[in-house]
């Protein structure tokens, strides 16, 4: 049995993880905290086996919960954020979970708690793979729970606030993350913004009419976006 602690200041994140851990019954979950400083305190107080840590957290970031620690875990980093891969490798971090991540990809990091002769060039290697390539799902909100959708499902993507809601043949989902966010993690080639607050699937568009010096784009589902100004350059290079 291995005692376990999440230390993210996301509560969507920290529920995430612990549905993906009823999958591995000798990960015993201990205590959960939302901020670096009382990960700190919970971490000397439990001494828990393994630590899923986020980087970005109130009152302590993640690397500044470590230098604070009696006793070093083994990490596994849990974040949106890519930028901090590296130096996930210099505190010989387990693995390195880049938000939205499936439970595919959940289960190798947790086989990797088992590798005692890990290589930090392999791990590295593995995790600049994913940063160069796209996801095939996305994590989405769903009746208080986080599910996961394939990308192909997506229709449309709408601006919503800080969030975005993502626009299914069936259902309207919402996704913690901004339009912009998911423009850098999602496909190019399949998805294609044409309006500060929208984003369209390629492969689910129905028609493009024109109205004068614009264009309207309808979709799959029947829902019609407009293609601002300044994105009509965009859909012109994809016109033949």
């Amino acid at each position: 049995m291995k005692k376990v602690l999440i230390a993210d200041d996301e509560k969507a994140g920290r529920i995430l993880i612990k549905e993906y851990l009823e999958d591995y019954p000798d990960l015993v979950l201990i205590a959960e905290v939302n901020n670096g400083v009382d990960a700190i305190t919970e971490i000397n107080r439990f001494k828990p086996d393994l630590v899923f840590l986020d980087i970005q957290m109130p009152g302590k970031t993640g690397f500044e919960v470590l230098n604070h620690l009696e006793e070093i875990p083994k990490i596994i980093f849990s974040t949106a954020y890519d930028e901090y891969a590296l130096k996930a490798f210099e505190v010989h971090a387990v693995d390195y979970l880049l938000k939205p991540y499936t439970k595919e990809r959940f289960k190798i990091a947790v086989e990797r708690l088992n590798s005692d002769n890990q290589k930090i060039e392999g791990l590295a290697q593995s995790i600049f793979m994913e940063e160069t390539s796209y996801p095939n799902r996305v994590l989405v909100h769903h009746n208080k729970k986080l599910i996961t959708i394939k990308c192909e499902e997506i229709i449309w993507i709408e601006a919503y606030g800080d969030y975005s809601k993502i626009h299914t043949i069936n259902q309207i989902h919402l996704s913690n993350f901004g339009i912009s966010d998911l423009e850098q993690k999602l496909n190019p080639q399949l998805f294609l913004r044409v309006h500060r607050s929208s984003m369209i699937n390629l492969d689910r568009v129905k028609e493009l009419n024109k109205y004068g010096k614009s264009y309207d784009v309808t979709m799959e589902n029947g829902d019609v976006i407009r293609v601002s100004r300044g994105y009509m350059d965009t859909i012109k290079k994809i016109m033949l």
